[in-house]
């Protein structure tokens, strides 16, 4: 039989990739939220047009049962156009 000190370094040692990965999140969220900070309006628009589209890419990706990432990475190059062409888009409907 096993001592429970061995138990307990194997069940800590399984949770170790997922606090990588969240640490590797985090690190990535806060770059990206530094890097925005000097943007233009429209920059801004198409940053988070591209976002948006690709989180409603991969939803709808996974929800038909193809491929969230080309959904993502539909959805993201959509998001992207409709955001930075906002302006041109709202003074041609005018």
């Amino acid at each position: 039989m096993r001592p429970a000190t061995g138990l307990c370094f194997q069940e800590r040692r399984s949770y170790e990739p997922v606090n990588r990965a969240m640490a590797f999140l985090l690190v990535v969220v806060l770059c990206a939220t530094v890097g925005c900070a000097n943007m233009t309006p429209q920059q801004e628009r198409a940053l988070s047009g591209g976002a948006i589209g690709a989180a409603g890419g991969a939803a709808v990706g996974a929800i038909v049962g193809g491929s969230p990432a080309i959904g993502a990475a539909v959805g993201g190059a959509a998001g992207v156009a409709a955001g930075a062409l906002w302006d041109d888009i709202n003074r041609a409907l005018k």
